[in-house]
């Protein structure tokens, strides 16, 4: 048997709470979407959810059919009571790590990561947008465990040193002050092999959607007529989907975001940091990703590129 993953750990903090996992019950075949933050979420339930719907006949925005169930502000009987009534296969997001979930043996796991340079640049985009009512709502809502979520400073060098050097959970490496990118997919890679968890890269999404969409159709066994395809990729692009942001977030978010979906879908590019971060940056770099196994590094840097030249 493969090494099989257990919940060793519980994260709760201004955004989380594991323990809510304790009252899911798995069916057959659900979908577990699971990402640090800024590394793809959004892209893959878009993914899933036109691979559900081939069509273009999704009855809400993907982030609405695919709900956050460790995000704490919601109330979780709702959530659940959501998940339950919804008849089409299921795509639940989350951002505990897996060392913070209930396996499910049952349930097909996708772990969607990128490198971490660019997810700290997207995160200043998203926590630099956040609404005074979101504030209030992390740091008021009853069941908070640990500290306030800080306010967007505004200091990039200050956050970059936060973020890459110190951690919410002493346990993992970085990420101050949500949680640890680095850490996060580390968790799924240390059991890539199992037939139920899929890594997939943010880089190679850009580079090759199509490719990448049909290896997670042939994962999760979801058959589209070839007629289908052009069009259910097209759905996927980050050009189609920043068109009618709602489309995929929602209305919803506009509770959370200044700007609401078309601040939430941002660039959605790669190598922003590139002239922002220095050498000093980029030294404290260095020294959390040594932290790392080799191999892992090299594929959370880089995805199926890791290793080949250039």
């Amino acid at each position: 048997m493969a090494n099989q993953p257990a919940k060793t750990r519980i994260y709760q903090n201004h955004h989380l709470d594991s323990t809510r996992w304790n009252w899911f019950k798995p069916r057959d075949n659900d979908i577990i979407i699971a990402t640090s933050y800024k590394a793809g979420t959004t892209l893959m339930q878009t993914i899933v959810a036109n691979l559900l719907f081939p069509h273009d006949d999704m009855p809400a925005p993907a982030s609405d059919l695919s709900p956050w169930l460790d995000f704490r502000l919601f109330p979780l009987e709702l959530t659940l009571g959501q998940l339950e009534a919804q008849e089409h296969r299921r795509f639940i997001k989350t951002h505990t790590p897996l060392d913070g979930l209930p396996y499910f043996p049952e349930a097909k796991y996708i772990c969607v990561s990128r490198d971490p340079r660019d997810v700290f640049m997207s995160l200043l985009n998203h926590w630099g947008n956040h609404t005074e009512a979101f504030y209030m709502a992390a740091n008021s809502t009853p069941g908070r465990v640990g500290d306030e979520f800080p306010r967007f400073g505004g200091d990039i060098k200050e956050m970059w040193r936060d973020w890459i050097t110190r951690s919410w959970f002493d346990w993992e490496i970085g990420g101050y002050p949500y949680w640890s990118h680095l850490s996060y997919a580390l968790t799924f890679w240390n059991h890539r092999e199992m037939d139920n968890i899929l890594m997939v890269h943010f880089n190679d999404l850009r580079a090759d959607l199509d490719g990448e969409m049909r290896r997670i159709a042939a994962y999760l066994d979801i058959d589209v007529a070839e007629e289908d395809w052009p069009d259910v990729i097209r759905r996927c692009t980050f050009e189609e989907v920043k068109k009618n942001p709602s489309k995929v977030v929602g209305e919803g978010i506009s509770f959370a975001f200044e700007g609401g979906a078309d601040t939430f879908i941002h660039k959605g590019t790669n190598r922003r940091w590139v002239g922002v971060l220095d050498e000093e940056d980029l030294a404290l770099y260095e020294e959390a990703m040594a932290k790392l196994p080799q191999d892992f590094r090299q594929w959370l840097e880089r995805g199926s590129q890791a290793g080949m030249a250039g």
